[in-house]
C-alpha cells in the first residue's frame, strides 16, 4: 500500500499542473527489491542503469528550451512501482509516447545490441507504437555502432495494457551480460549520450 499512495500522490500533483507541450512518459524498470539484470563483470544494477539515463534524459529536456515536450518518469528513487500503476500514470495524461527503458542480460557473454519491443496484438496504437519501435531502433543501432536486434513483438503487460490508449514501447538498451555493454551503459559518458540520442529521437520524429 505504501508504493502505490507514494504513486497516486504523484499522480495527483502532475495533473494538478498545466501542461503545456506534448507528454512523454519515461519507465525505468524494475526498482527496489527487483534489480532487474546484474551486470557479469562490475555487478552493475539494470535498475539504477535506467533510473540514471530516466533522470539524464529529464535533465536534457528541461534544458532544451526548444523541446515543447513535458517528459515525466514513473519512478524517480529507487522504488519499486506495480506494472498496474506504472500504466495507470499512462492512462491518466495521455502521453504521446510510453518507453520503459531496460538492460538486457543472456548466458553468452558475447551477446550485444539493441531490442524493441512493440506489443504482440493488435490495438488502437500498435500501428504507432510500432513506427516509434523502429525509428528508435533505427537511431540507437546507427549511434555507437550498436548492434540492431530487430523490432519485436511481445506480451509485456506494459505493452498490453497501453495499446489502446498511448504507443508504448519497450527497449532493451544492450547486455549487462556483455563487459562492453556493461561498461558503457553504467559510465556517465553512456548514460549521456544514450539519453540524448533517445530525447533527439523522439523529437525529430515527433508525428504533428
Amino acid at each position: 500500500m505504501k508504493h502505490r499512495t507514494i504513486h497516486i500522490v504523484i499522480v495527483i500533483v502532475m495533473l494538478s499542473n498545466i501542461v503545456f507541450g506534448q507528454v512523454v512518459i519515461i519507465d525505468p524498470g524494475h526498482g527496489g527489491m527487483d534489480s532487474g539484470a546484474v551486470g557479469n563483470h562490475q555487478q552493475k544494477l539494470e535498475k539504477d542503469i535506467v533510473l540514471a539515463i530516466a533522470k539524464a534524459m529529464i535533465e536534457q529536456n528541461r534544458m532544451d528550451e526548444t523541446s515543447g515536450l513535458e517528459m515525466y518518469l514513473t519512478r524517480y528513487t529507487d522504488t519499486l512501482i506495480a506494472l498496474k500503476d506504472r500504466t495507470r500514470l499512462a492512462k491518466a495524461l495521455k502521453p504521446i509516447l510510453f518507453l520503459s527503458l531496460h538492460c538486457n542480460h543472456a548466458s553468452n557473454k558475447n551477446a550485444i545490441g539493441v531490442e524493441v519491443y512493440a506489443y504482440s496484438k493488435s490495438g488502437r496504437f500498435k500501428a504507432d507504437a510500432v513506427y516509434w519501435g523502429y525509428v528508435l531502433e533505427k537511431q540507437l543501432t546507427q549511434f555507437k555502432n550498436f548492434e540492431s536486434r530487430g523490432v519485436k513483438f511481445e506480451n509485456f503487460h506494459v505493452l498490453r495494457n497501453l495499446v489502446n490508449d498511448t504507443p508504448s514501447v519497450l527497449l532493451e538498451l544492450g547486455f549487462l551480460s556483455n563487459p562492453d555493454d556493461e561498461t558503457y551503459l553504467s559510465s556517465k559518458k553512456g548514460i549521456h549520450q544514450i539519453a540524448l540520442k533517445i530525447n533527439q529521437t523522439i523529437k525529430s520524429n515527433l508525428r504533428k
